[in-house]
């Protein structure tokens, strides 16, 4: 199989295969569209188990971010890297300046940032070796706190629009994933009255969320069928799936996790269930936005800029509900007609 008759090539710009034996680095860039701007969008570190896993996660990852950064309202392209080793290797230095060097390499088509696997440091130490990185220490940092808060206003926008609801006050929200994002998202959720069924692989993690916002904690396999009113998938994607949908007793499915849909046709398996789903891409995109305001930074206009995502989620709801159609379609048409708009004025 080609990139090019991939089942998630979707006419990307480039594909970059990069490799540094020195280091052992094994990476691939996807830039998918740069017609709003440079494609940007993290760098995630991870232990495929294939190359085509890799490649395939890539590729969907990057399409999603032209198409966040599109309904975001910014002017970045979209695009993703995926770095093939364990996440939890000690010595990355060596490992992230090439890293560094090989998007150098693409000389400004691409700015990469921290993803899952990856942290500031790592990308501060990319930064040595060329000026097309975001999300650095010192500027706009650390994007988790903002891609939490809003996650946290579309779920008040899911929320609303399917339960009626103007608040979370006495629902019940399982989390599955309470790392860095999962963790600032249980504090927002905690604190607006929800309660809290979370899990993670991560006991250290889990112990904080219970401590801290007493949460109920459940095994992986297990938080698919609680009883609950909202899921928010805040781990890693494809976890809406065959297995995993008949399970769900959940109304609304709204998190922070990238690709949580196994398959484009799971928007519509879920529409026919009546379950409210909020694009991934849409409601994760507050750590793109405070990125976004790097550039001149300040805190206070990327978090009201992030607020306009439960706006834009309750535009996508509507249409969805006038049209007939799954949100997920709904917003793909949206953010196409954007770029489309874009690319006809240039």
């Amino acid at each position: 199989m080609t990139v090019f008759n991939h089942v998630s090539f979707d006419d990307h710009e480039q594909v970059v295969f990069c490799q540094d034996p020195a280091t052992g680095l094994r990476a691939i860039i996807a830039v998918h569209d740069t017609t709003l701007g440079p494609a940007v969008g993290g760098c995630r570190m991870w232990n495929y188990q294939s190359d085509d896993e890799a490649i395939n996660d890539v590729l969907r990852l990057s399409r999603g971010m032209t198409y966040k950064n599109a309904l975001a309202g910014l002017d970045f392209g979209g695009g993703k890297s995926v770095i093939i080793a364990d996440p939890r290797t000690k010595d990355r230095e060596a490992l992230f300046r090439a890293f560094g060097r090989a998007v150098d390499k693409l000389g400004g088509s691409y700015y990469s940032a921290e993803d899952v696997g990856v942290t500031t440091k790592d990308i501060m130490n990319a930064y040595k070796e060329t000026p097309f990185m975001a999300g650095l220490e010192g500027k706009s940092g650390d994007p988790s706190p903002f891609t939490a808060f809003g996650t946290y206003q579309g779920i008040r926008a899911a929320v609303e629009h399917r339960l009626g609801k103007t608040n979370l006050e006495g629902l019940t929200i399982s989390v599955q994933g309470v790392g860095h994002v999962g963790y600032y998202l249980c504090k927002h959720l905690h604190e607006a009255g929800a309660k809290l069924i979370v899990t993670d692989i991560n006991q250290e993690s889990l112990a904080r969320v219970e401590k801290e916002f007493g949460a109920i904690v459940v095994a992986p396999e297990d938080i698919y069928h609680q009883e609950v009113d909202v899921y928010a998938p805040c781990a890693l994607g494809a976890t809406i799936n065959d297995t995993t949908i008949p399970k769900l007793k959940a109304k609304v499915i709204a998190g922070c996790a990238n690709n949580q849909l196994a398959e484009r046709r799971h928007d519509d398996v879920l529409k026919s269930l009546d379950i409210l789903y909020a694009p991934d891409y849409v409601i994760n995109a507050g750590g793109i936005i405070n990125v976004f305001f790097e550039r001149d930074y300040d805190a206070d206009k990327s978090k009201a800029k992030v607020a306009e995502i439960y706006t834009t989620l309750c535009k996508i709801f509507e249409q969805s509900k006038l049209q007939d159609r799954p949100t997920g379609e709904v917003a793909d048409e949206m953010a196409r007609g954007i770029i489309s708009d874009a690319r006809q004025a240039n």
